[in-house]
């Protein structure tokens, strides 16, 4: 993806620079998707050479306002490293802070209240293997009971305790989680993920779906890693979407 010049800051490094143009190219990706809500919802990526640093939306602006300039540059706990005339939504950080601390490998973290996904967290059995999208997913996806809004730290223990080794969390009663070692990577799954509870829905709502069985989910899965295994995993997927977004609006970048 291209990138324009570093801005004049002497504390921001080239690195910092794309990391933004990135960040805010994909909260205008989920805007263009309707994958919105309101003011809310959290996309985060760590700082490129700045450990313990983090980028976040500013609390009060919609997905289709976000650009590089004006995303918050944030510590582990949520407190701002960089001037905003915006607050930092700290309740909403709190679940996003435990994976980025205790994960060397949540690079970035996605967490929505899409429709399609809040009503599959929502039901009993939760993502089902009846299409092709939900194949990717069976054995891959953790689950964590509702405790309310997540703002006790106390309740991280259990969060990552049901987590475990998978690297999607469907939050009962609440929506998704999906931590990924990369941007592309991380967007790639959310977007099969929401295809996958959108037809999910769609199905159950015309019937008794026809269920995948496990056999045919492992060699699914086995087939579609080991092509994913020889390309850089949802990079042409998530550029292609930032050139769609371009079509309509260029402000991202700035």
């Amino acid at each position: 993806m291209a990138t324009k010049v570093t801005p004049d800051n002497d504390q921001m490094s080239e690195e910092e620079w794309k990391a933004r143009q990135e960040l805010a190219a994909c909260y205008r990706v989920f805007a263009m998707m309707g994958w919105d809500e309101s003011i809310y919802n959290h996309i985060t990526v760590k700082v490129p050479n700045e450990p313990g640093a983090f980028l976040i939306n500013p609390f009060g602006l919609h997905f289709s306002e976000v650009r590089a300039s004006n995303l918050i540059k944030i510590d582990i706990d949520g407190n701002k490293l960089s001037e905003s005339d915006y607050p930092v939504n700290k309740a909403g950080f709190v679940q996003h802070s435990l994976f980025h601390r205790h994960l060397h490998d949540a690079h970035c973290i996605i967490h929505t209240h899409t429709t399609d996904t809040m009503a599959v967290c929502a039901l009993e059995g939760g993502l089902q293997p009846v299409n092709f999208y939900a194949c990717n997913f069976i054995g891959r996806v953790s689950y964590h009971t509702f405790e309310g809004v997540t703002v006790r730290e106390e309740e991280g223990e259990r969060l990552l305790e049901n987590l475990g080794s998978n690297r999607i969390l469907m939050l009962r009663n609440h929506g998704p989680v999906v931590i990924g070692p990369t941007l592309p990577i991380a967007f790639v799954q959310y977007w099969a993920l929401q295809r996958a509870c959108e037809i999910q829905c769609k199905t159950l709502a015309m019937g008794e779906p026809v269920q995948v069985p496990d056999e045919v989910v492992a060699v699914h899965q086995r087939d579609l890693f080991q092509a994913q295994a020889s390309a850089e995993p949802g990079r042409a997927d998530f550029d292609a979407m930032v050139r769609r977004v371009d079509a309509i609006d260029t402000s991202w970048r700035e």
